[in-house]
């Protein structure tokens, strides 16, 4: 799978390249972009629907086209600074396939993420992918599997990340729509790996509508596994103002730390981003700009670091 993965990214970049390098009638710069990025989306869409429909026919005849999708595609680059962290730089690839020969309500996954948040299943808000609190790419890796949905809140799902490793989750995802202006999601993941053995990630967010196009979220999780002692927790509240056509810009403050630790919040902060296509409607850059407040000891005195980020990703 780590092979087909590579493959992947390989298409990605010679797509590019292949359409630099070819002799065409004399084009505007705005047409030869619509051209590579056109066709970048569609080579990679379209590797990704031939990995999809190798995986559906180890279950069965039925062809791909009956029924087969793929959902959920996005390829994307990212870099990171913070003042006390190194420069750090990555790429995400996440997939979701419906295989006709499966039950109608089971699914495989695809991506490439960090290797504990992949287990824990973080909501995507603290994903260090998603925020500029100490990412490190170093820590990412492949991962797949086969999941199941049952009555549309509950999630089962047996995967391999780097390795080989295998790891098992169970999500139950439970809405209130408490008003016509305010909503509440409870989700509880159940996990177990050979890392970390059983664990748990609770998340809970509250959600109001101040208007049609500002919002205010207040979204708090913990993990606990029994490998640690430590239970980990991690707290945002934000404002989300939309300006359309996908334009979005966040304010949030960042909170985190270990429940009974001698400095009850490890690192905080404020963060801004802004996000928009870039092109058409299925390619989004983002920008990111943050200031922090970490305290990894009691021993040391907390500090300020001022962060920065930015990132592209490819919808297919």
């Amino acid at each position: 799978m780590s092979a087909m993965y590579a493959a992947l990214l390989a298409t990605f970049c010679q797509a590019v390249a292949a359409q630099g390098s070819e002799h065409a009638e004399p084009t505007t710069p705005d047409s030869t972009t619509d051209t590579v990025l056109a066709n970048t989306q569609q080579q990679v869409r379209a590797s990704v629907v031939w990995l999809a429909s190798g995986v559906d026919s180890w279950f069965g005849d039925t062809p791909f086209s009956q029924g087969g999708k793929v959902t959920n595609g996005e390829l994307g680059w990212n870099v990171y600074k913070r003042e006390d962290q190194p420069a750090t730089t990555g790429i995400r690839f996440k997939a979701r396939f419906k295989l006709p020969n499966l039950e109608s309500h089971s699914y495989i996954f695809v991506g490439n993420d960090d290797r504990r948040e992949i287990v824990t299943d973080q909501p995507d808000t603290f994903s260090r992918q998603q925020q500029l609190l100490r990412g490190d790419n170093r820590d990412n890796t492949f991962f797949a599997g086969i999941g199941a949905t049952i009555k549309e809140s509950v999630d089962l799902r047996l995967g391999f990340r780097g390795g080989l490793k295998p790891y098992a989750q169970a999500r139950y995802r439970h809405p209130w729509q408490i008003s016509a202006d305010d909503r509440i999601e409870f989700r509880e993941t159940v996990f177990y790996s050979v890392a970390d053995r059983l664990g748990s990630t609770t998340a809970l967010s509250y959600e109001h509508a101040l208007s049609n196009t500002l919002s205010f979220r207040w979204l708090n999780a913990v993990t606990v596994t029994q490998s640690s002692e430590d239970t980990a927790w991690s707290s945002s509240i934000g404002t989300y103002k939309s300006f359309g056509d996908q334009r979005v810009l966040s304010l949030e403050a960042l909170l985190g730390g270990v429940i009974g630790d001698d400095v009850r919040v490890s690192d905080y902060g404020l963060q801004a981003k802004w996000s928009q296509p870039v092109h058409k409607d299925f390619v989004i850059g983002e920008v990111l700009v943050g200031h922090f407040w970490p305290r990894p000891s009691p021993l040391e005195s907390r500090r300020q670091a001022w962060a920065v980020g930015t990132g592209i990703k490819l919808k297919f």
